[in-house]
């Protein structure tokens, strides 16, 4: 259910209709669009949401999908199923190219299953019911050519009609040629004259002063009077025979327009279902070019009461600005059963709060119309059964209704409906009237909306209802966020505490006189300021602690990805061991079974040669043979030990980590050679070099000195590791920094489905961590699409000194879709 009646003008759905329905290709597709609708059956939406989508990929990824002769022939095929009537020729002509359009589609739907049988299952169901109807085309392609007339052989009948019209004609032709050229050489008529029509009669142009030198009929004289024009009588019958000729060739191509109508008849009921099937995709197809327009994507959705959005951004403020080049700040929010259904907004005036509560509605009845949204991928969407929505001034003198009335009545009704699969959005809370009744009924009200469970996203100004919702489960407080310095707002929407109105701040950045709004303070009190700076106070808290979260979710996941490498290394390494042990083991097998073998079949040999010197000399020089072609085979054989030996290192290296290690026993009062200490009091590290008594040689760097022992203090080695920064022209925060960034740099960087801007930000940091890292070279993946990311990056590569060259990555490993980076 939606609420009020205008919902559609409030949130500025209506303009969203007209941009979807000027992407249409002709009336079928608009009238999709008008009938497009608020809907709460969650597989009808799924369904249109993937349509989209996969007409998206095809927008980018396939060059030749049909997209023209879209023609809406319906009133032509309504017209004729009563008997009698038929198609006429520019109707046919446009039935013609609209089926082979539908022809073109359904076959570009069958090569993709062909080719990949997993392509485009949505859109591909939807054309599974549709028909081509290739026996109507070729029937349509024996009456009409290209250009859409009818042929001479489309019957017998007519090739001898227009054979014989072209003859009457051509000897009209030339009759009307040799009077002309008579009544020329006599002067009746102009040189320049030549024969013209008139009334679908051949006739001569002739001066009124003349008119009676030549013989015929006047069917016609100019606008000025000055022309005349006459049919010689000599072609009087000639042209009667035309006329009847083409009143025959007029009945005969009704009469060939009338049979193909009643071949077609049968099957308009299954035609008009082809033309719904080219309706839907002339409408999925507007909605995917408006959904690129507006970067939008499909999200996570699912059959429950959710709105969790991540970077959503208001669809028409977007193409506003756009146009402007200016950048839309994107909105992020979240309302769950587990974390809060209501939110409240508060903050200064045109700090965005009416905003936000437009792209929460406007945004939730697109997805519902099954559209796609601007957020981003991992966002996760639901369904709701009822949009209400309270914004604007409803006042009607008519139905003697005050600003405050209509808020009045329009909350009557939420409370009466509301339930908990309803999102309610109001604007203002309570305002319009006495701010303590009117804050006190808001607050009755909406603890009403959150008895019922229902969620919702309301803007206020009322302390009342930020205490509420500090003190409620289900309600939560939001702000929308203020410079205090630059005296602007961030439009920048902060969920967990309330906002500032900055009432103080916003009036004396207008310039209201210091003494009014010093009265101002006193009157409302110091405590109320007070509580109002508190509130910046924690506002800005908590963007800082939220960075610093944000940081360590980072480093979190950096180190969540090196673990899960090197377990995934070690797994295959150990897999790699196991197989060159076997290998090792079955190749040393083998080559002891064949000596064996061999010594055995030697042995038997001699024994039966009964120890003639001939053959035990051949046998021994086999057996030498077989030893010399073992030698030959020592590479492979040494590389196979060299495996063995290196396993056998690993394991035994493996041993000894598990063994106890006896620790030394540290003693600071020992000092000996080779010891490191430092002086007392101070961070640098030495080693002792010698001792002499009393005094020790200690090298500091590049400097010796001689120092007394009792000034010196002997350090452990877990000291020196923990205090090596320390002694470093290196701050210990700046050493950690830079080996955690070597540790955990990537040397590629993934920026595909980010927008442009957001892209460049991350090449620009990535780019800086990979100069301090000293890397070589990096790989940025853009992906191809338009190539507009592509050109973005490189724009930006071209400026930032340090980089040797850049290019594409060799076409096996990605081509144009990946630049690589050298560094100098």
């Amino acid at each position: 259910m939606i609420y009020p009646d205008n919902f559609e003008h409030k949130i500025g759905f209506d303009k969203i209709r007209c941009l979807v329905s000027a992407k249409c290709l002709c009336s079928l597709g608009e009238e999709k669009v008008e009938q497009m609708s608020f809907s709460t059956d969650y597989p009808f939406i799924r369904k249109q949401l993937y349509q989209t989508n996969e007409f998206i990929r095809i927008l980018e990824e396939e060059e030749h999908f049909p997209s023209g002769n879209f023609y809406d022939v319906r009133d032509s095929l309504k017209k004729i199923r009563i008997e009698g009537t038929y198609l006429l020729e520019k109707e046919l002509f446009d039935i013609r190219r609209s089926l082979e359009t539908i022809n073109e589609i359904l076959r570009f739907f069958k090569i993709k299953e062909e080719e990949e049988s997993s392509a485009y299952p949505y859109l591909r169901e939807l054309a599974s019911d549709a028909g081509a109807f290739p026996q109507i085309t070729k029937r349509i392609d024996t009456i009409l050519d290209k250009f859409g007339y009818v042929k001479d052989s489309a019957s017998t009948g007519l090739a001898r009609i227009r054979k014989d019209l072209s003859q009457t004609m051509n000897g009209i032709s030339r009759t009307l040629n040799s009077i002309l050229r008579s009544a020329q050489s006599e002067g009746y008529v102009d040189k320049e004259v030549a024969p013209t029509m008139r009334d679908g009669r051949l006739v001569i142009p002739v001066a009124p002063a003349f008119k009676r030198k030549l013989k015929g009929i006047v069917h016609d004289e100019s606008a000025s009077g000055k022309t005349v024009f006459i049919e010689p009588a000599e072609v009087v019958e000639a042209n009667n025979r035309i006329r009847e000729l083409e009143s025959e060739e007029k009945r005969e191509i009704i009469r060939i327009l009338t049979d193909f109508t009643n071949f077609i008849r049968p099957d308009i009921p299954d035609i008009m279902h082809s033309y719904e099937f080219l309706a839907l995709i002339d409408f999925i197809r507007a909605k995917a070019i408006f959904a690129s327009d507006i970067q939008a994507i499909l999200p996570v959705f699912e059959d429950k009461q959710q709105l969790d959005w991540i970077r959503a951004i208001h669809p028409l403020l977007y193409l506003a600005h756009k146009r402007q080049n200016k950048v839309v700040i994107p909105l992020d929010i979240e309302l769950t059963s587990e974390k809060g259904r209501i939110l409240l907004i508060s903050g200064p005036n045109a700090g965005g709060k009416s905003v936000c509560l437009k792209t929460v509605g406007l945004l939730q009845y697109m997805l519902q119309c099954g559209m796609l949204i601007p957020l981003y991928e991992n966002s996760r969407t639901g369904v709701f059964n009822d949009i209400f929505i309270d914004i604007g001034d409803e006042q009607s003198i008519e139905n003697d209704l005050s600003t405050y009335s209509s808020h009045l009545t329009n909350m009557k009704y939420f409370v009466r409906n509301c339930n908990p699969k309803t999102i309610i959005l109001i604007d203002e809370f309570g305002s319009g009237t006495e701010p303590q009744i009117g804050g006190a009924i808001a607050e009755a009200l909406l603890d009403r909306f959150n008895k019922k469970q229902s969620f919702g996203v309301i803007t206020t100004h009322y302390q009342n209802l930020k205490h509420y919702a500090d003190g409620h489960e289900g309600v939560m407080n939001g702000a929308m966020l203020y410079d205090r310095h630059e005296m602007q707002p961030l439009f920048k929407l902060s969920i967990g505490n309330p906002g500032s109105s900055f009432a103080i701040e916003i009036a004396r950045k207008i310039g209201l006189p210091e003494d009014v709004i010093a009265d101002a303070s006193r009157i409302v009190g110091q405590d109320y300021i007070d509580m109002d700076k508190y509130l910046q106070d924690i506002v800005r808290d908590k963007r800082y602690w939220e960075s610093k979260r944000r940081n360590i979710r980072q480093q979190e996941k950096h180190l969540e990805e090196l673990t899960e490498r090197y377990q995934s290394d070690l797994q295959k390494i150990e897999s790699q061991r196991k197989e060159i042990v076997a290998q090792a083991k079955a190749d040393a097998g083998r080559l002891l079974s064949e000596t064996n073998a061999k010594i055995e079949n030697t042995i038997r040999e001699i024994r039966e040669a009964q120890a003639e010197k001939e053959k035990t000399k051949n046998i021994r020089k086999s057996l030498h043979d077989f030893y010399h072609s073992l030698d030959e085979n020592d590479d492979e054989n040494n590389v196979i030990a060299q495996k063995i030996q290196k396993i056998k290192k690993r394991e035994a290296q493996k041993q000894k980590k598990q063994q106890p290690v006896k620790q030394e026993i540290f003693r600071p009062d020992v000092i000996a050679v080779g010891d490191a200490v430092r002086i007392k009091g101070q961070r640098s590290t030495g080693e002792i070099l010698e001792i002499k008594g009393k005094n020790a040689v200690v090298v500091f760097g590049t400097i010796k000195s001689i120092l007394k022992i009792d000034q010196l203090e002997k350090l452990s080695k877990n000291q020196i590791k923990r205090e090596i920064p320390k002694n470093t022209f290196v701050s210990a925060q700046t050493f950690d920094s830079m080996s955690e960034k070597k540790l955990h740099f990537k040397m590629e960087i993934d920026v595909r489905g980010m927008r442009g801007e957001e892209a460049l930000q991350a090449v620009t940091y990535y780019i800086d961590d990979a100069v301090q890292c000293n890397v070589g070279r990096v790989r940025i993946l853009h992906g191809t699409g338009t190539g507009a990311l592509r050109q973005i990056v490189r724009d930006y590569l071209k400026n930032v000194p340090g980089i040797r060259r850049f290019q594409d990555e060799h076409i096996q490993f990605g081509g144009s879709g990946i630049t690589v980076v050298e560094f100098e």
